[in-house]
């Protein structure tokens, strides 16, 4: 009896093991087969985009949008995404930082305070689309004589939005990441709480606060779903000589919207310049990302 218990104990050892180096090929296997897909996607990109820098080299960057597929550009796309995604740092970061800074420092573990916390993640994984509707609704409609109806500014504040949930959370992570041993030595010190707040607690938090806003931003450059609603431009757009205040009232367009019209374009040279458009928008992604892991890993803080 005594031989009999460890036997069956080392038999469901074994019978574990078993299903854990399955359950790992599967997982392994799904990952290798993942990975496929998304390297063929790439390079049936690259191949695309490669003819068209070759013949045409940084022209494709700096002309603008034509109904000629070999004089149509890039310029007028990311000027757009530029400016748009200003608006989106100048009314995301600074309501976000503040409101998860009042969350985590100033609010009171109620049941408001939890509602409010449960309903900002929920709000974080709405798709973008719900967030286009409202865009329509509040900013080109109801508050069409500030925006301009279908504008830049529109489709800033309809981002700033859409990211505003996720800025709140990875403010708060970051807040919450800070020991409260610091708190309550510059407590001991005197200092009010703004002080201790002002002076060491995003201070220590920063690299987490800049980690997460990057790669909100880097969300909110990618999406096309909610630009389109709000009025973004799919085919030729022409500014003529309209100063900078009436652009951002006026038509617009974007990198991915751009490749959402060209991609829907039956000539051939569309489709290729598609694909160049696709490998810069995916580079200014990929710049982004890794500014944020370069911010992180600059002001990196360990506890």
């Amino acid at each position: 009896m005594a031989a009999a218990v460890p036997a069956s104990v080392l038999g469901k050892r074994r019978a574990g093991t078993v299903r854990s180096k399955l359950l790992e090929i599967v997982l392994l296997t799904t990952l290798v087969l993942c990975l496929a897909a998304l390297l063929t996607l790439l390079a049936e990109v690259a191949r695309g985009a490669a003819g068209v820098f070759q013949s045409r080299g940084a022209g494709v960057i700096q002309a603008s949008l034509s109904s000629l597929p070999q004089r149509a550009g890039l310029w007028q796309g990311i000027v757009g995404s530029a400016i748009t995604m200003l608006i989106v740092v100048v009314v995301a970061f600074p309501l976000g930082i503040a409101a998860a800074v009042y969350l985590e420092e100033y609010a009171s573990d109620s049941k408001l305070t939890r509602f409010i916390s449960v309903n900002v993640r929920n709000l974080a994984g709405v798709p973008s689309i719900v967030y286009g509707l409202l865009g329509l609704a509040v900013f080109v409609t109801s508050l069409r004589h500030l925006t301009g109806g279908p504008s830049m500014i529109s489709a800033g504040l309809t981002l700033a939005v859409l990211v505003l949930p996720i800025v709140i959370i990875t403010t708060s992570e970051a807040l919450r990441a800070v020991p409260s041993t610091i708190r309550e030595a510059a407590y001991g010190l005197g200092a009010t709480n703004w002080q201790v707040i002002r002076t060491q607690v995003l201070p220590s938090a920063m690299p987490g606060i800049l980690t997460g806003t990057v790669l909100s931003l880097s969300r909110a450059l990618g999406e096309t779903a909610p630009l389109l609603l709000v009025g973004a431009v799919t085919g030729f757009l022409a500014t003529g000589s309209a100063g900078f205040a009436e652009q951002l009232r006026g038509p617009f367009t974007s990198l991915p919207t751009i490749v959402f019209a060209w991609a829907r374009q039956p000539d051939p040279g569309f489709r290729e310049l598609t694909s160049a458009a696709i490998v810069v928008l995916l580079v200014v992604i990929l710049l982004a990302n890794a500014a944020a892991i370069l911010l992180r890993n600059r002001y990196d803080q360990r506890w």
